[in-house]
């Protein structure tokens, strides 16, 4: 796991530009909010998330989650057909600030192109990514 600042990011994980992660589960792709996103979003309060059996293309808005004073976008970081839905997650949203590498995930998808997971961040690459979101988003 690689510790920068404050923030965990798992080393098996895809990172999206908009601060979702994907965890890669043979053709499946579980996808979540890194723990940055969680921290600037501030506690999560409601998420609307895509549908099952929705088609969808990398970089997608495919919902939106809302804080007591933030509204924001839900992005697809691969593309595919939705499998599946975090349902604990969206009863009760605070687990994605509680534990968004685990218990908090948000969907899963069926990957229609396993190479989307080459447009995201990964490997020697996330610490000089994060570091530069902390530096112009700001800590919260």
């Amino acid at each position: 796991m690689a510790q920068i600042g404050e923030y965990n990011l798992p080393d098996d994980l895809y990172y999206h530009k908009e601060h979702f992660w994907v965890k890669k589960d043979g053709n499946v792709a579980i996808v979540g909010i890194d723990e940055f996103g969680t921290k600037l979003a501030g506690e999560i309060s409601f998420i609307e998330l895509p549908m099952e059996d929705d088609e969808v293309g990398a970089g997608d808005q495919v919902g939106s989650l809302e804080t007591g004073k933030w509204l924001g976008k839900v992005y697809s970081p691969v593309s595919g057909k939705i499998i599946a839905i975090n349902e604990e997650a969206t009863d009760d949203p605070t687990i994605i600030n509680k534990d968004p590498y685990n218990s908090g995930w948000l969907f899963k998808i069926e990957m229609a192109n396993e190479s989307d997971l080459g447009n995201l961040t990964t490997g020697t690459a996330i610490a000089p990514w994060l570091q530069k979101e902390i530096e112009t988003r700001g800590k919260k």
